[in-house]
């Protein structure tokens, strides 16, 4: 059967390439002919391994498609093409290009851009975002060994950068955190201040609690250093801001679906933007309002939409707590935070317990969120605990299947 339909994917990312791998595994009738267009010079990469890039790795290490997907005669791939305008009456999108694009289907997987803080100076040469390939090898690029940078974001990206920084290109990083604490969205304060003065004893430098003033340039007009609101002076000649994301949601005001009140399209929890045929995917979509920032949530969105796409029941995939698992992936640092790590359920307990506070194999510290009953663990945050995560991962959201001392001691399960 020939395909006779066109869906149009814009953004190339991670959620983007799940959709046309599941859509592709899942139309044996070849109903659909997909057609991604990408704005970044090159297919879609593994955007959660970019450190490893930075540490060294060669791009094709990131890459995500594989043979199949090359030669599929049902699927197109333009690179360097940006969108700039939805036609909803036309079922037509529009690029930088101005070629006018036909769709019977339309996902918008824009992604999201890095923040740049809102202070003078921040777009001063020497000031690089961390987002893409391309500004990692403008990074790599700009390193030197031996010389001070600031890195602005002290959450799971920025130390992960920052520890790269130091340990792969041999740059004395100092982060910058405005929040009081290191990786305030996952950790409490008591993993927060074991995890500084394990990253202080690895030879990183902090300053939590002041956000930045303002980037200072020098007097051949580029970046000397940064001035933080509490006065602070750190001299630095290259500045990188990985202080988190916002959606790429411009095609809002060209005609593209409504965004939310704090940003990215407005959607039910399967991509349905309220457009008819037009859903949204990945770090752009406000899922009832709210952006995830993580790729799990944007991975079963993109299959809920192949799913749609190709007649099968709607069955939501709302977003679990397990969706919300990190890990800081720092060498010799064993940090992890799962679902409600901060207890924000109503009724919660927490059960808590520390090994000591100083660096070293000594320091371990977790807090397990469990329901009202203290029977289902609803989140967990965990240092000094790897042992525990896999396991503590799998039951979030159900039943203890053993004490929590057994869990934490890695002998629980079911």
């Amino acid at each position: 059967m020939t395909a006779t339909r066109t869906l149009v994917i814009v953004g190339h990312g991670m959620t983007a390439h799940r959709l046309v791998e599941e859509l592709r595994s899942r139309d044996l009738e070849n109903a659909w002919r997909v057609l991604v267009l990408g704005e970044e010079p090159r297919p879609a990469y593994n955007r959660v391994a970019l450190t490893d890039r930075l540490a060294g790795a060669p791009e094709s290490d990131l890459d995500l498609a594989g043979p199949a997907l090359h030669g599929d005669p049902f699927v197109e791939r333009r690179t360097a093409t940006r969108v700039v305008a939805v036609d909803r009456a036309a079922r037509a999108v529009l690029t930088a290009d101005a070629d006018r694009i036909s769709y019977d289907a339309l996902v918008l997987a824009t992604g999201a851009s890095a923040f740049r803080p809102p202070v003078p100076g921040a777009d001063l040469p020497g000031c690089l975002p961390y987002r893409t390939l391309a500004d990692v090898d403008a990074i790599r690029s700009a390193a030197v060994p031996g010389a001070p940078v600031v890195v602005v974001g002290g959450g799971l990206l920025g130390l992960e950068t920052a520890e790269a920084l130091r340990r792969h290109l041999g740059m004395r990083p100092h982060v910058v955190e405005a929040a009081p604490r290191l990786m305030p969205a996952q950790l409490d304060g008591p993993a927060a201040r074991i995890l500084a003065g394990w990253l202080l004893h690895s030879g990183l430098r902090l300053s939590c609690g002041s956000p930045l003033r303002s980037v200072d340039a020098g007097a051949d007009g580029r970046v000397r250093g940064v001035t933080l609101e509490d006065g602070t002076r750190i001299a630095a000649g290259l500045v990188v801001f990985s202080a988190g994301t916002r959606p790429r949601d411009e095609l809002a005001d060209s005609g593209g679906p409504a965004r939310g009140e704090r940003g990215g399209f407005l959607v039910d929890e399967l991509g349905r933007t309220g457009v008819p045929d037009v859903w949204a995917i990945g770090d752009c979509a406000a899922v009832h309002g709210r952006c995830h920032g993580t790729v799990a949530p944007g991975y079963r969105m993109a299959e809920a939409v192949a799913g749609q796409l190709l007649g099968a029941p709607v069955d939501g995939p709302v977003p679990g707590p397990a969706d919300t698992a990190t890990v800081l992936k720092v060498p010799g640092v064993d940090v992890a935070s799962l679902g409600d790590a901060h207890g924000r359920t109503p009724g919660a307990v927490a059960f808590s317990c520390a090994g000591g506070l100083r660096p070293g194999p000594g320091a371990r510290y977790a807090k397990l969120v469990l329901d009202s009953e203290a029977r289902v663990l609803l989140g967990a945050v965990l240092v000094g605990y790897g042992h525990a995560y896999p396991l503590l991962r799998s039951v979030v959201g159900h039943d203890l299947p053993s004490p929590v001392e057994e869990l934490l001691a890695g002998t629980g399960g079911s």
